[in-house]
């Protein structure tokens, strides 16, 4: 495993991240909370430092998993704890259906109980990368959320800021605008090499902007396709997110990956190659596949030792892209606000 670390910071934090969406939320399958412990103590054994998960994660579960995972002081001060907040689960939190969001609150006083309950239930002191989750461009105009968090900096209870984007693939207006007006630490935001973007702009527009912000990616092999393991032929469960994907994801899907088998070699997987691809910007802290087994966890976890992609690998990836891979181009459909500033816009034409 290799690790990097934030600017300002020497938290090691591993190429690798395990992010606890899987285990708590019972989209991608139930788990025990003794199943989760032990995948989790493999991916520490394995190297694995960051664990990134939300209160709204089985309403409070994915933290209080890291706690039973990790319980003595000398574990928690080798590990990275990032969280996130802004949904109201407390009061709404039954009230959520499958992938269907919930009311937010991100005022100062909710944000403020919100962090406190999540030291609760982590069973420690500072939370090392505290993200708003899945704001909207109102909240990064908010003065005082923002001078709260750093107030909350101050104190302690925090050591970095950040954002998710999300839910779905998108936001490009929202994460722009943080990245310009508040610098985040943290970004995290759904980007890989089948959907580049608009994740690729935005790291763009931290290179523009002389941001120091770092980012945290999920969804890195876009939703299982870049595991190299789906057919024409694969069934997804009624409960499994991706069963309600259009046919048409799967099949031009399946021939994406037939075009970048060229990737796979004997001592490097598809699914290694797709996060190594990601690692190739050294503005990626960390990259959070979705782990929901103990053989999938030990491949991932190998990514940083395997032989790593070389630039003829990259420019045919490149130009595989460039091309649509050769297949009809389907219209994206986004969230969020997918149009820039001008002035923003400006200065990546002006760089380019």
């Amino acid at each position: 495993m290799n690790y990097r670390t934030l600017p300002g910071s020497s938290l090691p934090i591993s190429e690798i991240g395990f992010g606890l969406w899987t285990l708590s939320t019972g989209w991608w399958g139930n788990y025990t909370d003794e199943e989760a412990v032990i995948l989790m103590r493999l991916g520490f054994d394995l190297g694995i430092t960051l664990y990134d998960a939300a209160d709204t994660y089985g309403n409070g579960r994915s933290e209080e998993l890291i706690a039973k995972a990790f319980p003595t002081p000398q574990e928690r001060d080798r590990i990275v704890i990032a969280t996130k907040v802004g949904y109201d689960f407390i009061n709404h939190g039954d009230e959520r259906r499958g992938q269907k969001e919930i009311p937010q609150d991100f005022s100062p006083l909710a944000i403020r109980a919100a962090t406190e309950a999540a030291l609760i239930r982590l069973k420690t002191d500072r939370i090392d990368v505290l993200q708003l989750h899945n704001i909207h461009l109102d909240h990064v105009m908010q003065d005082d959320l923002w001078e709260l968090l750093e107030t909350l900096k101050k104190e302690g209870k925090i050591i970095h800021h950040g954002v998710a984007l999300g839910p779905a693939i998108g936001w490009l207006g929202e994460g722009a605008a943080a990245i310009e007006k508040r610098h985040p630490d943290v970004l995290q935001h759904i980007y890989n090499l089948l959907e580049q973007h608009p994740g690729k702009t935005l790291h763009r527009v931290a290179e523009v902007t002389e941001s120091n912000t770092r980012f945290f990616i999920r969804v890195p092999h876009s939703s299982g396709m870049l595991e190299g393991k789906y057919t024409e032929e694969t069934v997804f469960p009624p409960n499994d997110h991706r069963k309600h994907r259009p046919r048409s994801w799967l099949l031009n899907g399946v021939k994406k990956i037939e075009q970048l088998r060229f990737l796979e070699k004997e001592d490097r997987t598809m699914g290694q190659a797709a996060m190594q691809w990601l690692l190739k910007d050294p503005r990626v802290a960390t990259i959070l596949p979705n782990i929901y087994d103990e053989h999938q966890l030990r491949e991932f976890a190998a990514t940083s030792s395997a032989p790593p992609i070389h630039e003829e690998e990259m420019k045919r990836i490149d130009e595989l892209v460039l091309n649509h891979f050769g297949i009809e181009q389907e219209e994206s459909k986004f969230k969020g606000l997918m149009e820039l500033p001008v002035s923003l816009q400006l200065k990546l034409d002006v760089n380019d």
